[in-house]
């Protein structure tokens, strides 16, 4: 079992900077999930496959994070929340560098299920641990903080990363 902690030092002050790693990580699960489908013609030409099977590549991602939460988020439990959630960012590290310098559709499409994996992962730790964060009357504000990487990244990362990827290719 895990120890529930509150980080914060008083209970009217929130722990922005943690708050905002927690936001940055579901920034880069949405990001990671949905950029693709803005690269579809490029990827599909540098891998040399068809638009669709390219599109697989969201799927996959989605795939292993829908077959994989509840397994891994069990497996997982009596681990501290802070070493599973870094674990979920070196997953997304080390299987999205394999994605974007992999020439392979197989091993593109192994490595977009990975992580989606990480993905799943991260998304059963992150509501948890900002609440955890802070006293109960805090605990509202520090979801919506958390969570803000949501709609950045739909709004922002996934067309800026559209953008940077028709300029790098």
């Amino acid at each position: 079992m895990t120890a529930s902690i509150t980080l914060s030092a008083t209970p009217d002050r929130l722990p922005i900077g943690a708050l905002l790693a927690l936001a940055m990580t579901g920034f880069i699960c949405i990001v990671t999930e949905t950029l693709p489908a803005g690269l579809l013609p490029l990827i599909s030409e540098g891998l040399a496959i068809s638009p669709s099977m390219a599109g697989q590549m969201v799927t996959a991602y989605a795939l292993g994070s829908v077959v994989a939460v509840i397994p891994m988020t069990i497996a997982t439990r009596g681990w501290r929340r802070r070493n599973v959630l870094m674990l979920t960012i070196v997953g997304f590290l080390i299987f999205n560098s394999i994605t974007a310098l992999s020439s392979h559709y197989g091993v593109t499409l192994v490595a977009r299920f990975f992580a989606g994996v990480a993905a799943g992962l991260a998304w059963s730790l992150l509501a948890g641990y900002a609440r955890r964060m802070v006293a109960p009357e805090q605990q509202g504000k520090a979801l919506a903080l958390a969570m803000v990487g949501t709609p950045i990244a739909l709004s922002l990362g996934v067309p800026l990363g559209t953008w940077l990827g028709g300029l790098v290719g």
